[in-house]
């Protein structure tokens, strides 16, 4: 049986928060666009910065990276904290909708919700299951599905269809008990990346999109997404 296929997520942070608010996260943060990697330019995005997303090319040396990554850590296992919550990704397009559950759902003790929140029932009905019963359990949340639709056909440029090959990719980086962690969909479990702390996630994330970059240095498709509080 075929995996279903969603129509991607554009890496509009405006399209991003209105996504979660509508799914009932209330809009006391909120995502913005990280405009350079240089001290001034990460100095201007608001404080404080619970999650970040980077948007990436897949490409042929990421993929061979992918694969050497996931062999190496199979023979070393790392210390995953039991507080990650993690799904994998089985919607074809769906890793923004993925990359933005990562990012609220290892957060919740800062965000916000509303008594009825689709999002939040989400998160609390799956946090005990595997990362693939997660996903199951996606492919079944007509209400989280329906608002990545009208998200999906919402962004600034035209959407692609929901069979056109999209070769970028979503991931979140979050803190979860003072350790920086990549979140994939893709990939069979998170990646540790080393200590961070909520006063140095942004910088420390953005140490680690500066490896993805330096990796393909031909390519100019990233983006990078903060999530911060409100700061209006």
């Amino acid at each position: 049986m075929d995996s279903p296929r969603w129509l991607p997520l554009e890496s509009n942070p405006e399209v991003m928060t209105k996504f979660v608010n509508c799914l009932g996260m209330r809009p006391t943060w909120q995502f913005g666009d990280v405009y350079g990697l240089d001290p001034e330019l990460l100095s201007m995005v608001p404080r404080p910065v619970c999650a970040v997303l980077l948007l990436f090319p897949v490409t042929e040396k990421y993929e061979a990276f992918k694969h050497e990554e996931e062999e190496k850590l199979k023979g070393q296992p790392q210390d995953v904290s039991p507080d990650v919550y993690f799904m994998k990704q089985t919607i074809g397009n769906a890793c923004g909708t993925i990359g933005l559950i990562h990012a609220v759902a290892n957060n919740q003790k800062h965000l916000e919700f509303e008594p009825d929140s689709p999002l939040m029932k989400f998160i609390v009905q799956t946090s005990k299951m595997a990362s693939e019963e997660k996903a199951a359990f996606l492919e079944k949340d007509e209400s989280i599905r329906v608002t990545h639709e009208s998200s999906a056909q919402e962004g600034q440029t035209e959407a692609p269809s929901v069979d056109e090959k999209v070769n970028l990719h979503f991931i979140a980086f979050v803190n979860v008990g003072g350790q920086l962690y990549e979140l994939d969909g893709r990939k069979p479990f998170p990646i540790v990346h080393g200590k961070t702390s909520e006063g140095t996630l942004l910088e420390d994330a953005v140490e680690v999109c500066k490896v993805f970059m330096a990796r393909d240095p031909q390519e100019v498709r990233f983006t990078i997404i903060a999530l911060s509080k409100d700061s209006y």
